[in-house]
């Protein structure tokens, strides 16, 4: 009886610990990262690129989001679409493309951007464009923030052709970021 008792307890423990894992699990959210782009700087952009591919490469699911100055570096210059004066105005100001990024530290006088690319590619480090085709066919999602586009007189005929690519509300991405096990902000 005493052995029986035993088995009994054991099985209900058993049970219990199940439903508590299954609870955890479902808790835990997806095995997704949500990363927020918000700086409009040659550096900051290819580490979120290489911060995703990572993701990725460990079966992560990766949306990023491009806010403010983030989103120059999803402009195609080839494209041109008819704006208004103040419009065309911030597309003066702003990168035309990825191309035309800043960096966010030593710009020596206009070079530095310039000799970054270069020692990237001496030293075999591919370039932020590479990373951005890469990321398309590996299935990292971009999400282009509305009301940045909006402010700064960004269309979305003139962004790239990326696979997929959005346009959403900040609403959107605190969506993404409850479902996500991580979040960084660059």
């Amino acid at each position: 009886m005493n052995n029986t008792a035993t088995e009994t307890d054991i099985r209900q423990t058993l049970e219990e610990l199940t439903a508590r894992v299954n609870a955890l699990e479902q808790s835990a959210g997806n095995d997704r990262l949500s990363i927020g782009v918000m700086s409009g700087n040659l550096d900051t952009t290819i580490a979120a690129f290489i911060i995703a591919l990572g993701a990725v490469a460990y079966d992560m699911q990766v949306d990023m989001f491009f806010t403010f100055w983030a989103t120059a570096a999803l402009r195609d210059p080839r494209k041109s679409p008819p704006k208004g004066l103040l419009d065309r105005m911030f597309g003066w100001m702003l990168p035309r493309s990825s191309h035309a990024l800043p960096l966010s530290k030593m710009q020596m006088a206009g070079i530095g951007p310039k000799m970054i690319r270069s020692v990237m590619k001496q030293r075999g480090v591919k370039s932020l464009e590479q990373l951005m085709k890469e990321a398309a066919e590996f299935g990292v999602r971009i999400h282009v923030c509305e009301m940045s586009m909006g402010v700064m007189g960004l269309k979305e005929e003139e962004m790239i052709d990326y696979p997929g690519i959005d346009y959403v509300g900040v609403g959107s991405f605190i969506q993404m970021i409850g479902e996500s096990k991580q979040v960084i902000f660059l």
